[in-house]
């Protein structure tokens, strides 16, 4: 398909929530959903980095979220609940603001429930890194960027100012 533009932070549709997709879309979605995967793999072809994008980050204002990691994967009506307790501090990284670094608190655990492009319903448990990359993937969907949720105002830095030698931070971040 074809490659589109990632919206940039400052854009105002990156704050737009999105809509629920219908089960009477999902056919006419699917160039858009090829579009997102396209795009994803670019982007982590040029920048090295990235397993997930949100259909709002093109600009579609869809509940739709496409990752690669061992395969693609695709989520229609993505719902996060059952979060733990526990919480887990990281720096989290944005194919919308790639020079940029956040640093977040999310559950270590919690439950997705969605639909696939046959529009089956699934549910998965997450823990860790899958449950910090689809929060922020949800958090896409409903209008939130992860420079909203930073811990506190020294908690965006520079990409290229991440200290890499540093163990104490570096233990922190974990790349998308």
């Amino acid at each position: 398909m074809t490659v589109q533009t990632i919206l940039l932070l400052g854009d105002p549709r990156l704050y737009r929530p999105s809509e629920p997709v219908a089960e009477h879309e999902v056919e006419q979605l699917m160039p858009a959903i090829a579009d997102l995967h396209d795009t994803m793999q670019d982007f982590q072809q040029r920048h090295g980095w990235g397993r997930a994008i949100a259909a709002p980050q093109i600009g579609l204002h869809k509940r739709i979220v496409c990752m690669h990691v061992d395969e693609p994967l695709t989520f229609i009506n993505p719902v996060l609940d059952q979060h733990s307790d526990e919480r887990q501090e990281f720096w989290e990284d944005c194919m919308s603001f790639p020079e940029l670094l956040v640093r977040l608190s999310n559950p270590s655990r919690c439950r997705l429930s969605y639909r696939d492009t046959d529009w089956q319903q699934h549910g998965v448990l997450l823990s860790e890194d899958y449950a910090e990359l689809l929060q922020h993937e949800v958090d896409h969907l409903d209008g939130v960027l992860s420079v909203q949720r930073a811990l506190d105002d020294q908690s965006i830095v520079l990409r290229r100012a991440m200290p890499e030698k540093d163990p104490e931070l570096r233990g922190l971040f974990r790349e998308l």
